[in-house]
């Protein structure tokens, strides 16, 4: 199967050339049609003019350049969208992901499984950053009902076809992996080998990953909605506790004037429960608000592709 490789940068000027290095032979050896896209999402050092020297340089390389930083999802989408093969594989910049892994997933790509995610056999993080990505990971699974969501990582395979699912998709706010979900269930996990960071630190903070998750929830899911009726009814039937029991006081002669504490512990639960309730609306009508005033997903800026390199071979 023909396959395209998407792959967002962000400050990854150093780690570019040898990820490109190590890839293209790896694709090459599977004798299929290849293409590798470089998606830069607005990175600020000199990402876009490495990726555009790649580009130009060498065979099967596309370098796509957004107007400013979106987020990884956006550039994903953007590098997803602009795919012509069969099969589409996501990898991060900074070779963790190795790209002599990249056959493993594409081989576990078949008539029962239409989406392949590359498992590490260990954790690389720290145990603050595994601890919010199994978090996130948790969320996903219970927010969203999607199946199988602890082995979900951003090294991916799919066929290309289940983009269609998501081809009306404009939000700011994006996640591909909930928009995967909702073209297929036959989704599985590979084992495959992983290195460690060897440039720079890590986009991703355990606070950007919790915020990751809250807009994975609020943006594609009405469960905290549901959430929010469950905490009423919560509230509603510990009301109903407390007054029986001042009603079972105040008929068996045994109520005190004394009742200060209790009151103002239920207008604290009553109240908490009021403001997250209220909270949540006002993220989703938020959302609704970011939506109708047409914020882009991503804006492409610039582009090279190998169409405008004929005398290099393809």
């Amino acid at each position: 199967m023909s396959v395209s490789v998407v792959i967002p940068c962000y400050r990854s000027a150093q780690t570019l050339p040898r990820l490109v290095e190590r890839l293209v032979p790896v694709l090459t050896a599977r004798g299929e049609a290849f293409e590798v896209i470089l998606v830069v999402d607005g990175s600020p050092d000199d990402t876009w003019a490495v990726a555009e020297k790649i580009a130009a340089t060498t065979a099967h390389v596309r370098a796509v350049r957004l107007s400013r930083n979106y987020g990884q999802h956006n550039a994903l989408l953007a590098g997803v969208r602009l795919a012509r093969h069969e099969t589409t594989v996501t990898m991060d910049d900074d070779l963790q992901h190795l790209p002599e892994e990249v056959p493993v997933l594409l081989d576990a790509l078949g008539e029962d499984v239409e989406l392949a995610y590359g498992v590490p056999r260990t954790e690389e993080h720290g145990w603050l950053r595994s601890f919010a990505s199994r978090s996130v990971k948790l969320a996903i699974g219970r927010g969203m009902n999607i199946e199988g969501a602890h082995e979900i990582s951003a090294f991916r395979a799919f066929h290309t076809y289940l983009r269609d699912a998501f081809a009306g998709l404009v939000s700011p706010d994006v996640n591909l992996d909930v928009a995967l979900s909702w073209a297929t269930t036959r989704a599985t996990g590979v084992t495959v080998e992983m290195d460690e960071r060897t440039e720079g630190t890590s986009n991703y903070t355990p606070r950007m990953l919790v915020r990751h998750a809250m807009n994975m929830v609020l943006g594609y899911s009405t469960a905290p909605l549901r959430f929010v009726i469950y905490l009423g009814a919560a509230c509603g039937l510990l009301g109903a506790v407390l007054l029986g029991v001042i009603l079972y006081q105040y008929f068996s002669n045994k109520i005190q004037v004394a009742g200060f504490t209790t009151l103002a512990s239920m207008i604290a639960i009553f109240s908490s429960a009021q403001m997250v309730a209220i909270g949540v609306l006002g993220e989703y009508i938020g959302r609704i608000h970011q939506s109708n005033a047409g914020r882009p997903t991503y804006v492409v800026r610039e582009r090279s592709d190998i169409d405008a390199h004929p005398d290099l071979p393809h």
